[in-house]
């Protein structure tokens, strides 16, 4: 690398090890005005001379240099449910966890995000307390069909549905003919249909899901309530040509179809998150209602299958659902299942869990990097995230894969710090993370300052840092 190739940079990042094109590679990363400016091989071209007024940063030995990670599966609650959850904790905990980039759930929030109003109320709520940039999905809910293209037109990245119950009365779910309308919608308007694909008749004929019993509670979310509803998303794909994203696939006996679907050449991506691959039923107490989530943790051979189905390709990502509540509305006194809100909060916690996991079976971190960062940017049309590239938005982490550490509920950053993780020992430290070039995690990253974007469907910015 030669001086002349260097001139302009306002920044240098030299690592020992850095995720490049399925790699890890010693490299040197320029930055200028908050884009990747050149990414340099150090294995092709040793010369490390630094342009002038350029700032230095050198990882350390035991550091990888990965991209920022992009969660496309974040509840932030805020306006109307603050006390839930809020954009200024949500975005600390995802910069302290490597992710540089949310993208916002339309529900649990008043109002819900299913007309651009409340598009304009949520992007009020959200400027300038941001610490990662942040995305929106709209909201398709009966009733709001003649909507939606104004909700597109205001640039949410896609478009999420139910077909069970969301947990709040505010986001009912699409019936069958609804969700053939919305899928003809969205495809005229060449957006994603995101779909919580359980299906309500299953659910309905289930066992009752109240009690302690932690059995108890999974038998009310059946295998076949999953399988069900995402044949039905993929019939609807096939006829109406809409793209399709399953959200938080936790049964893996839904792997075959998705497969079958991906073989006919169907656009449908599907997502599966942490605690599904990390997390099994066998270990969860009873009444011990911090492992709630709908759908729900399933057994040890089901967990095995859904890593088989990442590494075979039919699983497109990972990302967080993270979906707090206040702790009361877990019902972790009585530690009644049935009563308790279902969602897990894991923002900050979804890369080390994910790599001690992933390590243990024989996954490296380019394929963390591809699950947790390049896919979901692709997914949510984010051209500008996801990978160390040339003209990428400088979104880097400091990871030191090998350091460990148990989990301190004191230290998460997101509004509420119970966690079904508490006490674990994880493998793989976050130590500093970068927003287009500046610190927004780490040792020089200022407390005061708020830097994310609100992001459109073409990546631009609409709000400032």
């Amino acid at each position: 690398m030669t001086r002349d190739a260097l001139l302009g940079p306002d920044l240098l990042v030299y690592a020992g090890r850095a995720a490049i094109s399925d790699d890890l590679v010693p490299a040197v990363v320029a930055v200028s005005g908050g884009k990747i400016s050149g990414v340099y091989d150090l294995s092709h071209d040793a010369d490390l001379s630094r342009p002038d007024g350029a700032q230095l940063i050198r990882l350390a030995d035991d550091e990888v240099l990965l991209p920022g990670l992009v969660d496309t599966h974040v509840h932030v609650n805020e306006p109307g449910r603050t006390e839930w959850e809020g954009f200024a904790t949500a975005t600390a905990a995802a910069a302290a966890g490597g992710i540089t980039t949310i993208v916002d759930m339309p529900l649990n929030c008043l109002p819900p995000t299913t007309d651009a109003g409340a598009l304009e109320l949520k992007r009020t709520a959200a400027d300038r307390q941001c610490h990662v940039d942040v995305g929106f999905w709209g909201g398709a809910v009966p009733g709001n069909e003649s909507g939606r293209r104004g909700l597109h037109e205001a640039g949410v990245l896609g478009f999420k549905s139910f077909t069970v119950d969301s947990g709040v009365p505010e986001f009912p779910p699409l019936d069958a003919a609804g969700l053939k309308l919305a899928a003809r919608q969205l495809a005229a308007l060449g957006s994603l249909l995101l779909v919580h694909a359980e299906d309500a008749s299953c659910i309905e004929h289930a066992q009752n899901s109240g009690g302690r019993a932690y059995s108890r509670f999974l038998r009310s979310r059946p295998d076949a309530a999953e399988t069900a509803a995402i044949a039905t998303v993929i019939e609807i794909v096939r006829r109406t040509g809409v793209r399709a994203h399953i959200l938080h696939v936790s049964s893996a006996d839904a792997l075959p179809v998705l497969a079958a679907a991906r073989a006919e050449g169907l656009p449908v991506t599907a997502e599966t998150c942490p605690h599904y691959l990390a997390l099994a039923a066998e270990d969860v107490p009873d009444g011990a209602t911090q492992f709630k989530c709908c759908p729900p943790i399933r057994g040890v051979r089901n967990r095995e299958r859904l890593w088989e189905g990442l590494q075979a390709g039919v699983l497109d990502c990972i990302v967080s659902d993270h979906s707090p509540c206040p702790p009361t509305m877990k019902q972790l006194d009585s530690g009644d299942f049935g009563a308790a809100w279902g969602g897990i909060s894991s923002v900050q916690l979804a890369l080390p869990v994910v790599w001690s996991f992933g390590r243990e079976r024989g996954c490296s971190l380019a394929d963390v990097v591809r699950w947790m960062a390049a896919a979901p940017a692709k997914i949510a049309g984010l051209q500008g995230k996801g990978a160390i590239t040339e003209g990428q938005d400088a979104d880097l982490v400091a990871f030191a894969p090998d350091e460990e550490f148990a989990v301190d509920p004191a230290k998460l950053l997101h509004r509420h710090n119970f966690t079904p993780y508490a006490g674990q020992r994880l493998t793989g430290v976050v130590r500093r993370t970068w927003l287009r070039g500046r610190e927004v995690f780490g040792p020089s990253a200022p407390a005061d300052e708020a830097l994310g974007r609100l992001l459109a469907r073409d990546a631009a910015s609409v709000g400032a840092p």
